[in-house]
């Protein structure tokens, strides 16, 4: 924040307002410069030797990035933060902050599906040891446990199929081996989870999707705890990491209405979610914010809001050809993956052989929703012509 709000316990809302903008610091302009750089000069030879100065070079860092690294860490609660060129590549230099030859991995078996590939590609050419639990069964984890295991994965809710996980209890076990625990807040946020101050050690977000908020920008985000902060540190510098100054600007200027945009997706999204629990059509709702939801009470004490992505799946008998013509017919809704943006968009999902530790349903029809923020009436007229035109 600024000098007159610094170190100030501001509200969330007046946080995302003033976080990562320094107009003292800049002639007074109210949004940090865009800058763009390579090569930073030195004032002479003693100070270039010792890197005694704000910046060194462009790739280690500006006032643009800089100023999107301090409003995450702020809204996080974290040690530091570190900028990334995707939500995958933010999970993958997380990841390798914290794994070396021989260590034992746990992840998710609800992870995101790029997220899975990167662990079960990349990771054991590094000879690490990758293996997926349930992410409803807490209590079990510890029988998992190795005496190489090094680092706990969460992600909540799940892809695809929104289970939610005891961030507390799975954050407490892993600690009792001094394993490093990582999470994927994408969903949420650090406005609606900390996942630090829930006993996470670095906390990733697809910055791509709510942080940016307009679908124009690909960025990632992880803020690390006291505990990892260094080991993330050096390897963000080790690989070379360095998102465009552009892009950076347009994650900034997507946080300050981070708040406003949340709260009209939620909103949205309960009107279609309430209009969708009627339809014959519709089987179940994944959805952690809604009661009737196996997560919900996790949902409540960990989270203080929800954001516009679920899921619905369809009745028992539907085939493959009703569930297409469903999203051909949708209009409003965009077919495209992502989602955090502006607009609605729509996926089919097959959930027959994405997980390998937890039994669901390998006949069961899905359809992923993201909603936007378009009048909620005209989204549901669109899902009603799209659900009649499919099952007439």
């Amino acid at each position: 924040m600024d000098k007159k709000t610094s170190g100030k316990n501001y509200q969330t809302d007046t946080q995302l307002t003033h976080v990562g903008r320094y107009p003292d610091q800049f002639h007074g302009f109210v949004n940090p410069p865009v800058v763009h750089a390579s090569t930073v000069l030195f004032p002479d030879v003693e100070t270039m030797a010792t890197g005694n100065q704000s910046y060194t070079y462009g790739r280690r860092g500006t006032p643009t990035t800089e100023a999107l690294e301090n409003a995450i860490t702020e809204l996080e609660g974290a040690a530091g933060t570190r900028l990334a060129t995707s939500g995958l590549n933010a999970v993958a230099l997380a990841c390798l902050s914290c794994l070396k030859t021989g260590d034992h991995f746990l992840i998710p078996d609800t992870a995101y599906g790029p997220t899975r590939h990167f662990a079960d590609t990349v990771l054991p050419k590094m000879n690490v040891e990758v293996a997926y639990y349930d992410p409803t069964r807490a209590t079990d984890i510890k029988g998992l446990f190795k005496e190489n295991t090094a680092a706990l994965f969460l992600e909540a809710p799940g892809s695809l199929t929104f289970e939610m996980q005891d961030i507390h209890a799975l954050s407490a076990a892993a600690k009792t081996i001094d394993a490093t625990v990582l999470m994927d807040n994408t969903w949420a946020s650090p406005l609606y989870c900390k996942p630090i101050d829930l006993g996470v050690d670095l906390s990733i977000q697809a910055g791509t999707k709510y942080i940016v908020g307009h679908s124009d920008v690909m960025l990632g985000t992880i803020a690390a705890s006291e505990k990892a902060w260094g080991a993330l540190d050096t390897v963000y510098g080790a690989m070379g990491v360095h998102v465009a100054p552009d892009d950076v600007y347009l994650a900034l200027r997507g946080l300050r209405t981070l708040s406003v945009r949340f709260e009209r997706h939620f909103k949205n999204t309960m009107s279609v979610i309430n209009w969708l629990k009627d339809r014959d059509e519709v089987a179940a709702i994944r959805y952690p914010a809604l009661e009737s939801d196996p997560g919900y009470h996790l949902w409540k004490r960990d989270f203080s809001g929800a954001s516009g992505l679920f899921a619905f799946d369809f009745k028992a008998g539907t085939t493959k050809e009703q569930s297409n013509h469903f999203f051909n017919s949708l209009n409003l809704f965009g077919l495209g993956y992502s989602w955090g943006g502006f607009e609605s968009l729509a996926i089919p999902v097959k959930l027959k052989g994405i997980r390998t530790t937890t039994d669901i349903d390998p006949d069961c029809l899905s359809a992923r929703l993201h909603i936007g923020l378009e009048d909620p009436q005209d989204l549901i007229a669109d899902l009603e012509q799209a659900l009649e035109s499919a099952f007439q």
